[in-house]
């Protein structure tokens, strides 16, 4: 009978190593922390496929090139086992931490974060992963009943929720009656050309105090009013 020994295991397996610095300067060198997953890896008998290095990219930030590859590989299966040195150079928040595991998780894919003693491959590892996906969940399940209490605060006292509103219909069209043109309007408010145009078809069946014209002819002249005021935003601006 022929004995399968964990090491020859080991070997077999694809090993992605990821390696991040924010800046150049200060003495940071992502050659740190690639000789450190170097060293690991050979203690654990693990053969590096892939090292991957985003030098001079944030960790608040999900855009990086490195980052991208690293899940291009984990999510075409190329990957076994994925090694950092600390959770914070991989991931942005505990959110996308929890995520990103989960994400691993399904695709059998183990990982490890060397200083932070989480190593994916054991029992006490994936104990601990649990542990943190349910940390964000309590962190969000807080955050939404703060929220809706907030909400439930500000309506007793009165105060109106929502987006407040950016213009004032009755000033949109009062310098439109004025004969300012659209663009006029826009740049003195600073409001799209849509909201312009919204407010005066609002206004357009109102009537003005002025007028003599008879109630017969009133649909007529709202449609001829709006006909001319579209012309006039589109041809003459």
């Amino acid at each position: 009978m022929r004995y399968v020994t964990s090491m020859s295991i080991h070997k077999s397996l694809r090993v992605a190593t990821y390696s991040r610095v924010s800046t150049g300067h200060h003495g940071q060198n992502p050659e740190v922390q690639v000789h450190e997953l170097r060293r690991y890896c050979e203690a654990r008998g693990w053969a590096i496929s892939q090292e991957i290095v985003d030098h001079g990219y944030s960790g608040s930030t999900e855009v990086r090139p490195g980052l991208r590859k690293l899940m291009a590989l984990v999510r075409s299966r190329e990957l076994d086992v994925v090694v950092v040195v600390k959770l914070d150079r991989l991931f942005r928040s505990l959110k996308h931490l929890v995520a990103t595991l989960e994400d691993l998780q399904v695709l059998d894919v183990q990982f490890v974060a060397v200083k932070d003693n989480v190593d994916y491959t054991t029992p006490a590892g994936r104990l601990f992963v649990q542990m943190l996906g349910s940390l964000a969940e309590f962190e969000k399940s807080l955050l939404r009943e703060r929220t809706m209490m907030g909400l439930a605060h500000a309506r007793a006292q009165g105060k109106q929720l929502g987006r407040p509103r950016q213009h004032d219909p009755l000033e949109i069209r009062r310098q439109r009656a004025q004969g300012a043109s659209y663009r006029a309007i826009a740049r003195s408010l600073g409001v799209p050309m849509g909201t312009i145009t919204q407010a005066l078809r609002g206004g357009a069946h109102k009537t003005p105090p002025n007028s003599t014209s008879k109630s017969s002819t009133k649909s007529g002249g709202r449609d001829e009013h709006f006909m001319r005021t579209e012309y006039e935003r589109l041809v003459c601006g």
